[in-house]
């Protein structure tokens, strides 16, 4: 006998740790800042969005085994934020035999949704939710934070970069993968123990891929008016031939692909692209949709009126 009824994947209920609070960049505080999210009309500083990115790795694990940290995506649109304190589960989809998509969603405690997502397996992973809600994109009226950007417009600069276990991140991610690990709410000896992963040497997690793929992001120059607080509003991750290793040595080129506009925010989508340290070989991707808050910016009225 066989159902049609949908069944799900869902991991248990966690408390994911902030640990931006001490996040600087521009020469000022992050929303990730208690003080810095209560004066922009939050309750409090929130935790970043692909920290719950990790929440889903043992359940799509499941379904596709280590081949999901080689050729895995992710991809999500973050719908409500989470602090410190409250608790959140992941819920996958459990897919037809031979199928390499899923739905993905978490949700609070109380039933709130935290984000919405897409997870599939490569090459050919379709379409992706991001892909879905860039098709769907209006071109913006005026930009005022962002007037000086263009779609297609490149970093200055190819940026090396590279994760050891203990090297601190700098201002904008003020801990260590060590650090991290130690917090994580789903860990693994692949992230830690190079003799006990099928690569040889341990793996970042892929909410550390967003760590890897943001941290020198400021060599890309990107002329974006300051100051000026922004968030995650949409995050996709994806591995091409990963997983990315701790210790190894990275290049990173960035591109605008979108720009976009909503009551509150302006946005500039990005993708960086991770190749091997020769920048010939794509290793994985990171699409990110990078939300400034209009009101955050003091000359917004007077510039949008000029």
């Amino acid at each position: 006998m066989s159902f049609e009824t949908p069944l799900y994947l869902c991991g248990p209920l966690r408390e994911p740790r902030q640990m931006l609070a001490d996040q600087e960049y521009s020469g000022h505080t992050s929303i990730h800042d208690d003080s810095m999210a209560e004066k922009l009309g939050f309750k409090a500083g929130p935790i970043e969005g692909p920290t719950h990115f990790s929440q889903f790795a043992p359940l799509l694990v499941e379904l596709w085994g280590q081949a999901w940290f080689e050729r895995g995506c992710f991809s999500a649109h973050f719908q409500n934020m989470v602090v410190e304190g409250e608790q959140v589960r992941a819920f996958v989809e459990r897919p037809a035999p031979g199928a390499t998509r899923v739905r993905c969603w978490a949700e609070k405690a109380d039933g709130t949704p935290v984000l919405e997502a897409s997870a599939s397996l490569g090459p050919d992973h379709g379409e992706t939710l991001l892909d879905q809600r860039m098709a769907k994109l209006r071109a913006p009226e005026k930009l005022v934070i962002l007037a000086d950007l263009h779609v297609g417009m490149t970093g200055k600069q190819d940026e090396p970069v590279r994760m050891d276990a203990e090297q601190h991140m700098g201002n904008l991610y003020p801990f260590s993968l060590k650090d991290k690990l130690e917090r994580i709410t789903e860990n693994t000896p692949w992230y830690a123990d190079p003799a006990s992963t099928p690569w040889g040497s341990a793996i970042i997690p892929m909410e550390m891929v967003s760590v890897l793929a943001e941290y020198s992001s400021k060599l890309a120059e990107f002329p974006v008016k300051q100051p000026v607080i922004g968030l995650f509003a949409d995050q996709e991750i994806r591995m091409v031939d990963g997983p990315l290793l701790v210790g190894e040595d990275y290049l990173i080129r960035r591109e605008i692909v979108a720009l976009s506009e909503s009551k509150r925010t302006e946005s500039y989508w990005v993708r960086s692209r991770i190749y091997d340290a020769q920048g010939e070989t794509l290793k994985a991707e990171m699409l990110l949709n990078h939300a400034t808050l209009k009101h955050s910016y003091p000359e917004y009225e007077a510039e949008a009126n000029s």
